[in-house]
């Protein structure tokens, strides 16, 4: 199986090098299974899928309006160049899952089972992640969380590497060893609840900066105006 190592955690892959994909014009399917399969270069208004397992497959150049992922397994798939507006992913379970260079603001990701996943390049810019629970590796890379929520979140040992956290917030749940080297976390929001995270030593002073934005802290000096005097 193909890999990928992102500080203290390795990603395996999906392993899709077999050239056994078979094209597909669609990712429904009657009896609830679509198995090794190549589905590209489609334009939805509407993506709607319940109760389906996508098995060992590549997903290419999806653009849809909205699309709606409830209990869906995914085993081995890899997205590339998708563009899924509205998305709302929820019950679900993803495992060797990789989303690379795929555009998804405004998703709302709730209640998902994540083991083996890495967003790579990736515009999650206003996504909700809601009580997603972390079973195996889970990796960010070069991704944009603008403004984007986790809440209620196991995040054990997951990985933000190289990604824009501007007005990212981090609601309460669970951080341990969660690794956010390789980022500028000086507008991160909910520092409160990022305890026991790996960080570098110079990142202390841009918490520092979250956390005196997040309480609204006002320096003596900038009220103080020019010319005025202290009583000692």
């Amino acid at each position: 199986m193909p890999s990928r190592s992102f500080g203290r955690i390795s990603i395996t892959l999906p392993d899709l090098t077999g050239g056994y994909l078979s094209s597909t014009s669609t990712l429904e399917s009657g009896r609830g299974i679509v198995q090794e399969f190549a589905y590209a270069d489609a334009d939805l208004r509407d993506l709607d899928l319940a109760n389906t397992r996508l098995l060992t497959g590549r997903v290419t150049n999806l653009r849809a309006s909205r699309v709606r992922m409830d209990e869906v397994r995914v085993d081995s798939v890899e997205f590339t160049d998708c563009d899924l507006g509205n998305l709302q992913w929820v019950d679900s379970r993803l495992s060797r899952v990789v989303f690379r260079n795929c555009k998804i603001m405004g998703g709302n990701y709730n209640g998902l089972t994540l083991d083996n996943v890495l967003f790579d390049h990736c515009k999650l810019n206003y996504s909700t992640f809601e009580k997603l629970r972390t079973t195996g590796p889970l990796a960010f890379t070069d991704c944009v969380l603008t403004e984007s929520a986790f809440n209620g979140c196991d995040l054990t040992a997951a990985v933000f590497d190289g990604c824009s956290l501007r007005d990212t917030e981090f609601g309460r749940g669970t951080y341990r060893a969660t690794d956010l080297r390789g980022n500028d976390l000086s507008m991160l929001r909910g520092i409160g609840n990022l305890t026991k995270v790996i960080i570098d030593r110079p990142q202390q002073i841009e918490l520092a900066q979250a956390l005196m934005a997040e309480l609204e802290v006002t320096f003596g000096d900038d009220l103080d105006g020019p010319g005025s005097r202290r009583t000692p």
